[in-house]
């Protein structure tokens, strides 16, 4: 039996290695090794609230999250890999000091036998930075670009959050000065409101983006008051009189002489002129001109405002007065008219016209520009007698007073009486 079993050995030995070499190329051409390429696998990091614990921030630096990942394996398994089967960890906790992660490499599919598969991933690892998380609050301002309608004005711009809480990596929130939201108002007649978001802005007025910081709120709630604009003028009240011997000139100069007020088309519709109480430019005994600076505000009627910001609501109102000129002018009797004589009567003509003394008083120019021969005047005898409840006149001389036809701007200082005698018609 045993010369039968080791009978031709090698030619046995022979059969089983062609055997085995046979068995493995019917292998290798079932089924054949294959390699495949994944672009933009993502890594997951892991374990991150150890930073979050220590109050860090992290970024993905250079985009090194995406990976490429290269797998050889039997085809069988390799070619029915999909991209969502690829896993690719990076664990925090074995973050090294220059802030790299090691990526590790594993297949979704438990029933793939792993030691057939070979995986290479490129980059090797995840490059982060790591900084301090701050939180800091910033002021909102508001502003308004472009400009209403004509006629229109943008009053009181108003939000309903004045400050929001910012949150990201030092460098980022560092760089922040201003936190700004605005609303266009180009062609607008009313009132404006909006949701906006904020824009933050460095130290030289550059705005910033900066998506790794996060904010209290998304959006801000802005509203902007758009209000009619009307010009009217001042109008200036005077109480008092100016000191003994001195008039005013009748000129008063307000600066500036109108105003341009804001208000709805409405209340605008109302308002003619601002009216300055006479309280608040008196006179009284004044020697020279009176020059008063005046708040307008308190005489804006209600729910209006004044347009220009840059006007501070007072005004130079300046009453001119000078010292009183007299004169003492001659008036020729022919210059003396004498009306209402009683029928029956006459008057007896003077053998000698007389001049009659009128002092006048008013301003220089005024005073000066009088010419006495342009000066006519009038004794009224009926008038006289009405004065004197007199029914008839008796002949005999009497003293009629003279009224004369002055500018309104020369008062007489003097009385004039002009001597009239009157006899009956029959004493001729």
């Amino acid at each position: 039996m045993k010369k039968r079993i080791f009978r031709n050995w090698g030619l046995k030995l022979a059969s089983i290695l062609l055997a085995c070499i046979l068995w493995l190329l019917v292998t290798k051409l079932g089924d054949p090794q294959d390699r495949r390429v994944f672009l933009n696998i993502p890594v997951t990091l892991v374990n991150t609230e150890l930073l979050d614990s220590q109050n860090k921030f992290y970024e993905v630096l250079d985009n090194t999250d995406k990976v490429r990942v290269s797998i050889r394996g039997p085809k069988s398994v390799v070619e029915d890999l999909k991209q969502s089967d690829i896993i690719a960890e990076a664990d925090v906790s074995k973050l090294t000091d220059i802030n790299t992660i090691a990526i590790n490499f594993s297949i979704l599919n438990t029933d793939t036998n792993m030691d057939s598969i070979e995986i290479d991933g490129s980059p090797e690892v995840v490059k982060l930075n790591v900084e301090d998380k701050v939180h800091e609050w910033i002021r909102v301002q508001h502003r308004t670009i472009g400009e209403p309608a004509e006629g229109y004005m943008v009053g009181s711009t108003s939000v309903d959050q004045t400050m929001i809480e910012v949150t990201g990596p030092v460098s980022s929130v560092e760089k922040i000065k201003s936190a700004i939201v605005e609303i266009d108002v180009t062609g607008a007649a009313s009132k404006l409101s909006a949701n906006v978001e904020a824009t933050f802005y460095d130290q030289e007025g550059n705005i910033l983006e900066l998506p790794n910081v996060t904010k209290s709120v998304s959006y801000i709630r802005m509203s902007v008051e758009v209000l009619a604009v009307k010009t009217v003028p001042v109008e200036l009240n005077i109480m008092g009189n100016p000191a003994n011997g001195y008039l005013r000139t009748g000129l008063v100069t307000c600066d500036p002489a109108t105003v341009t007020i804001a208000g709805t088309p409405a209340v605008l519709a109302e308002v003619k002129k601002i009216t300055i109480p006479e309280e608040m430019l008196d006179i009284s005994g004044a020697e020279g001109n009176v020059v008063n600076t005046i708040n307008i505000r308190p005489y804006l009627p209600d729910y209006v405002r004044l347009a220009d910001s840059s006007f501070d609501g007072r005004i130079k109102a300046t009453v001119y007065i000078e010292p009183k000129m007299e004169k003492t002018l001659f008036i020729p009797y022919e210059s003396i008219d004498v009306v209402g004589l009683p029928e029956e009567l006459l008057i007896e003509e003077p053998e000698t016209a007389p001049a009659y003394e009128l002092r006048v008083s008013g301003l220089e120019a005024a005073v000066a520009s009088l010419d006495q021969n342009a000066i006519r005047g009038t004794a009224d005898i009926a008038a006289w007698m009405r004065e004197r409840r007199m029914e008839e006149l008796e002949p005999g001389i009497y003293q009629i007073p003279v009224t004369f036809s002055l500018p309104d701007n020369i008062t007489m200082e003097s009385q004039v009486y002009m001597q009239i005698t009157i006899i009956e018609t029959e004493d001729l």
